[in-house]
């Protein structure tokens, strides 16, 4: 149980014993409690029903995000593994553009798309942008059968961690552009993994609140990938942890 919750809860039983206390005792017939006691006592009653509800509310979260990035093996074998793949950005809105073709396939303001893509069957995808969607590490397993990926853009993405970082090497032989700005589970363990995509030529690094010294691991990003244009926006580019020039200005 959290900590909050376990304040409020011995802040309401200590008040409702309290108030219960103070009440004088009489030998007129007992008369109903004042409104706020009734409250307490109240919230005292309901405060694990509140408790089991939202644990309740997390693990169906939790439930759900993992059915969303859930492996397309039934696509897959219908339709093959590039069918499965679009099927899938497209479950989680994001976009996506087939090799050789100019038109991008996305999801309308209702979540609804277009079931044209199932007509570019064995034709590989080569640039995604799964922005701002839910993808995580089982969900990238659809992606894995695109070797022709040459862009991919996590901008925004809550669920992109180092292990995702870890597991983005099965694209070091494709992979030309990458977009991990804002993230906000990315650290400077997970940012060392990018050293196996030789092949990038553009990465960005953007708004990374995870990261505590920005100006050293841009460094090092760009000693790692030297071919590769490094972009870092949003950030004090000092070689010392975020905060140590303001505390000693304080001090």
């Amino acid at each position: 149980m959290s900590a909050p919750l376990v304040s409020l809860l011995g802040c309401c039983q200590r008040s409702s014993r309290l108030l219960v206390a103070r009440r004088p005792w009489s030998s007129s017939p007992v008369s109903s409690p004042p409104m706020h006691t009734r409250l307490l006592l109240f919230l005292t009653q309901r405060f694990y029903d509140v408790e089991m509800l939202l644990r309740w509310k997390s693990r169906m979260k939790r439930r759900g995000l993992q059915k969303k990035n859930a492996y397309y093996s039934y696509t897959q074998g219908l339709y093959g593994a590039d069918i499965a793949a679009a099927y899938y950005v497209l479950c989680l809105r994001g976009g996506f553009r087939f090799v050789g073709q100019s038109e991008w396939f996305r999801v309308d303001r209702k979540g609804k798309f277009k079931w044209d893509f199932l007509s570019y069957k064995d034709t590989p995808l080569e640039e995604a942008d799964m922005s701002y969607t839910i993808i995580n590490y089982i969900g990238l397993s659809n992606l894995e059968g695109q070797k022709s990926l040459r862009t991919l853009s996590l901008r925004g993405c809550s669920e992109v961690d180092d292990w995702f970082l870890a597991r983005l090497h099965v694209f070091q032989d494709s992979l030309k552009d990458l977009d991990i700005s804002h993230c906000p589970r990315i650290t400077t363990g997970g940012l060392a993994a990018l050293r196996n995509l030789k092949g990038l030529r553009r990465l960005d690094v953007s708004a990374l609140p995870g990261i505590s010294t920005p100006g050293l691991v841009i460094i090092l990003l760009e000693e790692m990938l030297p071919h590769c244009e490094v972009i870092a926006s949003g950030y004090d580019h000092s070689l010392e942890p975020e905060g140590v020039d303001e505390e000693r200005s304080q001090g």
